[in-house]
């Protein structure tokens, strides 16, 4: 069972050493690979303030959880240094790195109460029995977990050994708490409201939070920042907001949220825009963000709630054949063949005017230039 607690004495590894204003946690160069020819992160350089919530967020083997993993100790890194606070720690044994861990199965002793499990950390610190009975009691509470402290984890439901286990990362008081996957064992609803309980306890606390997980929404929903990994490298690191409004890249465009997808060539440029001819011959105007010059291919990415329908006269007005509508209560999902593609979504609210859709006839949709991100192939 792997735990990562806080040594009572960390010496010239402690976390008091960086100057105002430096990265918290900084990743410099970093490779890794397991079988010294295939790198599963390359070259990473990531910087991490105090007391941000950062989550890494990727599709499996993308890389995430083997940068938490090197953050932790559990992995050493093939290049490049991991620095903590401004000290190197590449050669510091987890127990010695001050950092809370919350894993996805939990990791609690099953022949320990729940107060017996937030007392171990505490126990393996030397700390006095009525020091660590009060912050056992303070660390439950947060969690809102004060009167199952005598229960053992087996008598708990999956949300309360989430609970148990997040206040056994935080009872120590670390300034670094790292979180691999913590509610993938949970159904949506308890997931959702766990989301809102980790990012309220991180606000209150202000301790430095990183999370890996492949949920998207869980990331935009927690994070400051998210470092969305693909094949070992970080696609793109910025606000929820700006991954979503503002992709680098067709992969990000992909895997951040809903987006509908159409190829073409380029055939003119005009500052920031490019025009776009399409198979069927016609052209478009998109934004240009990552993608080549006139004659060559691009993909261009648009969100479904960016269209708009029934405007003969818009910016890049066009036709298009509904072929399924979903209802969904506050939205009517349609989609739609557009130049071609079938698969091409338009969330249409619900609301009076909208409903008369029906399968199989044609209507006009549009969207403006700058909601059209002219990206890679």
């Amino acid at each position: 069972m792997r735990e990562i607690f806080c040594a009572d004495d960390l010496g010239e590894f402690g976390l008091n050493a960086a100057t105002s204003g430096s990265a918290f946690v900084e990743f410099d160069r970093v490779q890794k690979s397991y079988d010294g020819e295939v790198l599963v992160v390359k070259d990473l350089n990531l910087a991490m303030p105090k007391g941000e919530f950062l989550t890494m967020l990727g599709p499996s083997g993308s890389g995430k959880t083997t940068c938490l993993m090197m953050l932790a100790g559990f992995e050493t890194a093939t290049h490049g240094e991991i620095r903590l606070d401004g000290r190197e720690i590449n050669n510091i044994p987890p127990h010695k790195r001050g950092i809370g861990m919350v894993f996805q199965n939990y990791a609690l002793f099953p022949h320990m109460t729940v107060a017996e499990n937030l007392s171990f950390p505490l126990e393996v610190r030397k700390m006095g029995k009525s020091e660590r009975e009060a912050k056992v009691k303070h660390a439950l509470d947060m969690v809102q977990m004060g009167e199952f402290g005598n229960r053992r984890p087996a008598q708990l439901s999956g949300g309360q050994q989430q609970r148990v286990a997040l206040a056994r990362a935080l009872v120590f008081d670390p300034e670094l708490v790292l979180m691999d996957e913590p509610l993938g064992a949970l159904d949506k609803q308890l997931r959702e409201h766990m989301q809102y309980e980790i990012k309220a306890l991180h606000d209150r606390l202000g301790i430095t939070v990183v999370y890996v997980t492949h949920d998207q929404s869980e990331a935009l929903t927690m994070s400051d920042r998210v470092a969305v990994f693909n094949d070992g490298v970080i696609q793109q690191l910025a606000p929820p907001e700006d991954l979503y409004e503002r992709p680098d890249n067709s992969f990000v465009a992909q895997f951040i949220g809903e987006n509908n997808k159409l190829t073409g060539k380029i055939i003119g440029r005009n500052n920031d825009k490019v025009q776009v001819s399409l198979a069927d011959g016609s052209s478009i105007e998109a934004l240009a963000v990552n993608c080549g010059g006139e004659g060559e291919e691009t993909l261009m990415s648009i969100r479904p709630e960016r269209v708009v329908l029934g405007d003969d006269t818009a910016q890049n007005a066009t036709k298009a054949k509904v072929l399924e509508l979903i209802y969904l209560g506050d939205h009517i999902r349609c989609r739609m063949n557009v130049h071609g593609n079938e698969d091409f979504i338009v969330k249409v609210a619900n609301s009076a005017g909208h409903t008369h859709l029906k399968k199989g006839e044609e209507t006009t949709i549009s969207w403006l230039p700058e909601d059209c991100r002219a990206l890679d192939i």
